[in-house]
């Protein structure tokens, strides 16, 4: 077993196909106004860091309140291109993202994965970019519900992993974050247990090791993701191999969202 220390703990709120340019604005105010104290100080533990991915359309609007109101939260990414430029109609490339001082860009989520077929190749070649453009990936893995049944999610994962890691300097996986999403959990309302989580978090880690070496096992931050609340986050992120949550949903709620960052 990989011995881990959680130095710090990442919360990313991924807005998914939500939020016009006008409601993000009203929304990431709210965040702001809850994220501080009286005083202006941050409600959040000096651990914790928070990343924010709305629409491409809503990019430049956060990014402005952001940086304009010191909100203390990283701009960040749903998902982007691997190649810088060409004919690629609707694109967005990671260069581009980075020009906007987005700092996360998530990487391979299921939604993508089986709405838009990337495969692992994709998703390699999106991480690659990423890092090249000196931004974190949130590499997001994760099983089916008949993947889990056949006893075949390890197997899942393993695969995901490699895929990307086998192709990764130290350099490069100690920037990488991963976030592990149960399909069957994602948007459905069901969520994999904090002991069924933390099992398959604990095996991420341990595969890392394998791939990697000990200090990007050690390092690496681990992300639960799958209809993640303010009920489960603290939890979830009790568990020894969790340092993190991927959260969809109820990061569109600000309260909501606020209290599972501070969980």
């Amino acid at each position: 077993m990989v011995e881990t220390s959680k130095t710090s703990v990442l919360i990313s709120g991924n807005w998914k196909m939500n939020q016009n340019h006008f409601e993000a604005l009203k929304l990431i105010q709210e965040l702001s106004a809850l994220l501080r104290s009286l005083n202006g100080d941050s409600v959040l533990s000096p651990m914790t860091k928070v990343s924010i991915h709305p629409p491409f359309t809503s990019l430049r609007t956060v990014q402005t309140a952001v940086e304009s109101d010191h909100i203390p939260v990283f701009l960040g990414a749903q998902t982007c291109h691997h190649l810088d430029k060409g004919a690629y109609t609707g694109e967005v490339s990671a260069e581009m993202l980075s020009k906007l001082g987005v700092q996360y860009v998530i990487a391979g989520h299921s939604e993508r994965r089986q709405y838009f077929f990337e495969t692992d190749e994709i998703v390699q070649k999106k991480v690659k970019a990423i890092l090249h453009h000196g931004m974190h990936p949130i590499l997001c893995v994760g099983e089916t519900m008949e993947e889990r049944q056949l006893g075949k999610a390890n197997e899942k994962v393993q695969n995901q992993l490699r895929e990307v890691f086998s192709q990764l300097s130290i350099e490069e996986a100690l920037k990488v974050v991963v976030a592990y999403e149960p399909i069957w959990a994602i948007g459905t309302g069901e969520t994999a247990t904090s002991s069924d989580a933390e099992q398959m978090c604990s095996f991420i880690r341990t595969e890392l090791a394998s791939l990697s070496g000990n200090q990007v096992a050690e390092e690496a931050l681990i992300q639960y993701g799958g209809s993640v609340n303010e009920q489960n986050a603290a939890e979830l992120l009790a568990q020894e191999n969790i340092n993190g949550l991927l959260v969809g949903g109820a990061s569109l709620d600000a309260r909501k969202f606020v209290e599972i960052c501070r969980a």
